[in-house]
């Protein structure tokens, strides 16, 4: 019997997006929107808070859509839940050497009309490498 042959190690990508990754917290979103920097990519806007030095811990991220442009909740729940899945897939353009240099962020939908999944992915991804440069 020989040992297993040595392959090389696995790189997990985390694809959840845990409760302690939400923010939640009205003292820190109105730090963020007060002292943040931010940029439009449309139809998303973010806003962003970035760490002093990179952290181990991932950002607390919130998204929102506007009521004033989707009166109908269906509307602003499935374009929430459409930011979220995209940024669930791509959270992993935020780490740098397996540290966050964001630690609070916001996606804002800011557009007048429903864009298709993929157009909303494409330009999370976008926003997602601009913040962490920025």
């Amino acid at each position: 019997m020989s040992a297993a042959p040595n392959r090389p190690q696995k790189v997990t990508i985390s694809y959840s997006f845990p409760k302690e990754e939400r923010l939640c917290s009205k003292k820190l979103i109105t730090e963020l929107f007060s002292k943040g920097s931010s940029f439009n990519l449309y139809p998303l806007r973010f806003v962003f808070i970035k760490n002093a030095q990179p952290v181990a811990a991932p950002p607390q991220v919130l998204v929102s859509v506007s009521k004033k442009y989707f009166k109908k909740a269906v509307d602003r729940n499935r374009l929430k839940r459409q930011m979220r899945e995209a940024y669930r897939l791509s959270r992993h353009l935020l780490q740098v050497n397996n540290q966050y240099p964001l630690q609070l962020l916001a996606i804002i939908y800011i557009g007048k009309e429903k864009s298709p999944f993929n157009l909303i992915q494409k330009k999370l991804n976008l926003g997602l490498e601009r913040s962490v440069i920025e």
